[in-house]
């Protein structure tokens, strides 16, 4: 059947306690996810000074693991529009069974690391095809579940995963310190795969497969549709062909990947560079910086998704540029570790912000489609960007031994992305609101149609 009224599990948001809407239980589930599939990204220059310790196991230049962790946010950009699309297609529930097999899979191999052949393969290829799987089609899915106050539920999302980011940065330090590489990323792996894999049971794609209305969802709305899974791609395949005809489609992972790789460059050699000047001797020391660049971010992950509601979704990711790229110029006179705390609590309410919207503009733009796509290139440009201003970093560094140099580069993504956005389209208006109307007139099993007649259930859909 095409288009069901009734639920398909029996399981409606009413048996909930104190009839919490199941829209914050995935929320909930996709919070933490976020904490171990992205921290290990955000986090990893935590691992660039074990892995260039010339006393260590590896011994590594910078310039070679500025290239591994390049290669890393490369794959993930190939792997991006696949498994947003990959998503679309089949739910979000299986996207997160596959993500928690994978994260088992990467993070034991990358503890068995001991060759840089072997950090490319299982961190570069494996890891972050793990991440693509649990950040992109999980993260779109969000969208479905909101049909008014996203920007609320995208802010607690991403705000929880800056906690998390937050604890896993010094936790991650302490543990290589204490008890080595191997032992840490199977720990943590075990862990964070359990928990996912443990969580699968209780994610569903959208709020039609419980019989229920998204969250924020009027009486006047129209009902919960579940469509047949043909009806669902060929409805994927004609709003993707639309989207692709608007500026902001292709404008919007230009500025992802301007503004990812202004904050990349510092995730990546910030700590490098306090160890450089003196500023730290100890690695969960330095890892404080990222502790307190992720949990400043938080206010802004939450803040910047709902204001940019409220006073749009342009202005808000200008903002948070430009104060991602002003702080940086802390860094050229930072010589103490306190200098460089000081600078990690400024930089961070430009961070959070940066990168937290783009699920908010994608509504405004396309109003209530299937995001998947849409997000999966967006993550493409953010992760393109990740991984130019990694490698171009680490030539900088080979070239100049300047740390100054890299800090420029950051300055210079962050305010070209700033130019960039004052040439996206106004978000006061959907963009293409009449999408539906190419949908060809597909009977299903002889009994519903891709675009119903007037007066069929989900008319208004």
């Amino acid at each position: 059947m095409a288009l069901l009224d009734k639920p398909k599990l029996g399981f409606s948001s009413g048996k909930l306690p104190f009839g919490i809407h199941y829209s914050w239980v995935v929320i909930g589930i996709l919070a933490t996810v976020q904490i171990f599939a992205s921290s290990i990204s955000m986090a990893a220059g935590i691992m660039v000074p074990p892995l260039n310790d010339s006393e260590g196991a590896f011994g590594w230049s910078l310039g070679t693991i500025g290239v591994v962790i390049a290669s890393y946010y490369m794959f993930g950009a190939i792997y991006a529009p696949m498994t947003g699309w990959l998503g679309d297609r089949y739910g979000s529930r299986w996207m997160l069974f596959a993500a928690a097999i994978m994260y088992l899979i990467s993070m034991f191999l990358l503890g068995q690391v001991s060759e840089v052949w072997q950090f490319f393969l299982f961190f570069g290829v494996l890891l972050s095809l793990t991440q693509s799987l649990a950040m992109v089609p999980l993260m779109a899915a969000v969208s479905g579940w909101f049909r008014r106050h996203l920007g609320l539920g995208v802010g607690i999302l991403w705000g929880a995963g800056g906690v998390g980011t937050g604890i896993m940065a010094p936790l991650m330090g302490g543990f290589i310190e204490v008890l080595g590489w191997q032992s840490t990323f199977m720990l943590i792996g075990g862990v964070g795969g359990g928990i996912m894999l443990a969580m699968v049971p209780f994610m569903r794609s959208k709020p039609a497969d419980l019989g229920i209305q998204p969250y924020g969802a009027r009486a006047t709305d129209p009902p919960a549709i579940l469509r047949d899974k043909t009806v669902d791609r060929l409805r994927q395949k004609v709003f993707n062909q639309h989207t692709r005809r608007t500026k902001p489609f292709w404008n919007l992972p230009l500025i992802h990947g301007l503004g990812c790789a202004g904050h990349g460059t510092i995730l990546i050699y910030v700590i490098p560079m306090a160890f450089e000047r003196g500023a730290f001797t100890s690695l969960a020391e330095a890892g404080i910086i990222l502790t307190i660049i992720s949990l400043v971010s938080v206010v802004s992950r939450i803040v910047t998704p709902i204001m940019a509601e409220m006073y749009g979704t342009r202005r808000m990711m200008a903002a948070s540029l430009s104060i991602q790229a002003a702080t940086v110029f802390m860094l050229f006179w930072s010589q103490e570790a306190w200098a460089f705390y000081l600078f990690a609590g400024v930089f961070g309410i430009g961070f959070g912000g940066e990168w937290t919207g783009y699920l908010v503009i994608n509504r405004q733009y396309y109003g209530d489609g299937p995001m998947g796509t849409i997000y999966g290139w967006q993550t493409t440009g953010a992760l393109t960007g990740h991984a130019v201003a990694t490698a171009l970093a680490g030539l900088v560094i080979y070239a100049t031994g300047s740390f100054n140099a890299v800090m420029a580069l950051s300055v210079g993504f962050s305010a070209v992305g700033v130019l960039v956005i004052a040439l996206l389209d106004d978000t006061t208006h959907v963009l293409i609101p009449d999408w539906e109307d190419d949908l060809p007139p597909l009977e299903i099993s002889g009994e519903a149609q891709l675009r119903p007649t007037a007066g069929a259930a989900g008319d208004d859909d």
